[in-house]
């Protein structure tokens, strides 16, 4: 069944954050992290728009001329208080994008009668950073209320917060709205899970549009962020290898994982990059999935075709290219899915309810 979820009256106390360390480097961005990005050409610090919306290119420019400021000011305030952000927030966007196109429909909270995306299977318990989308929100309504949505916050956010730790940066067209409609029932036929095999992730991405090389490039995700034991239990201790063992894992970083995940411990949190502690941004991932050290199936997976294993190669080549521009084009691809353009949808006033 398809619902809306209703906006409750809250009490909102607006804030601005001011962080002197900006400039100082100190998430180790490169000199040049925030001049010359993508988003930033012949803007002037405002937005870039879809192309169809016509008279409405200058319009967030005109109208709200420091919102990306504010929103990067937010996520980066955010993130100085917990590293685990970028990963967190690339990965909302991700799932918010894979389920009904890129509009902020995973923010919406369920209710007593339904239930929302953001506790269907594959976000509940997996999915966070709302509160820094919240905080953003606020700030940004502060300044200029009822102007930027929600979709367009979860995607300047996460290129914020991937640039901040050194990763790299990508076009953020905008002019999204945001959707009405929240369906937990929706997730598991839109999200891969970490099980899938190379085919099910060829569907899947292609029903969104995206091509086996794009599939191949946005797993690369995977180097930075971290995962609960649950999900590689199975390679663990239930596949056809000895001792339980996933043959197609290295047995010394099965072992290694086994240390961490005993038996049982779901909820034990490791990071997805056996090297890093899941908070730096490069073509590791790749060479882990050649060296048989992917964590979940679905990284080992992109071994098993010809083509997934060439790109697999080619991406572990250098530790940031071809890398950095591959995935920077990947993800301008992927945060254009099936967004709404004016009439529909509409600006939330909350991100968490609709109006």
């Amino acid at each position: 069944m398809t619902m809306t979820v209703s906006k409750r009256p809250l009490m909102i106390r607006a804030c601005v954050l001011v962080v002197a360390v900006l400039g100082s480097g100190v998430f180790g961005v490169a000199a040049d992290g925030w001049r010359g990005g993508r988003d930033d050409e012949n803007n002037n610090d405002g937005f870039n728009f879809f192309p169809s919306l016509g008279s409405q290119v200058d319009f967030y420019k005109n109208a709200c001329p420091a919102a990306r400021g504010v929103i990067r000011l937010t996520v980066l305030s955010a993130i100085i208080r917990d590293r685990g952000l970028p990963a967190a927030l690339l990965r909302l966007q991700f799932h918010d994008c894979f389920v009904r196109g890129c509009d902020a429909s995973i923010l919406l909270d369920s209710n007593q009668t339904h239930l929302a995306e953001k506790d269907g299977v594959g976000n509940a318990l997996s999915v966070r950073g709302y509160e820094v989308i919240d905080a953003a929100k606020r700030a940004v309504e502060r300044v200029c209320p009822n102007v930027v949505s929600c979709a367009d916050i979860i995607a300047l956010a996460a290129r914020d917060a991937i640039v901040s730790i050194g990763g790299p940066s990508w076009k953020v067209v905008s002019g999204r709205r945001d959707g009405l409609i929240s369906n937990a029932v929706e997730t598991p036929s839109n999200l891969p899970p970490p099980f899938a095999d190379y085919s099910f992730l060829v569907n899947i991405f292609s029903k969104k549009g995206l091509t086996q090389r794009e599939m191949v490039i946005l797993s690369g995700a995977h180097t930075i962020g971290i995962t609960h034991c649950g999900l590689i239990q199975s390679r663990l201790y239930n596949s056809t290898g000895p001792n339980g063992v996933d043959p197609t894992l290295d047995s010394a970083y099965a072992a290694q994982l086994k240390l961490q995940c005993p038996f049982g411990a779901a909820m034990n949190e490791i990071p997805l990059d056996p090297f890093n502690k899941g908070d730096r941004f490069d073509s590791t991932y790749y060479t882990n999935v050649l060296n048989n050290k992917g964590i979940f199936t679905s990284d080992a997976t992109l071994l098993t075709s010809p083509v997934g294993a060439a790109i697999v190669r080619a991406e572990a080549a250098g530790r940031r290219e071809p890398f950095f521009t591959d995935f920077a084009a990947a993800m301008e691809k992927l945060i254009n899915i099936e967004t709404l353009q004016a009439p529909q949808g509409q600006i939330r006033q909350f991100c968490r309810f609709t109006n």
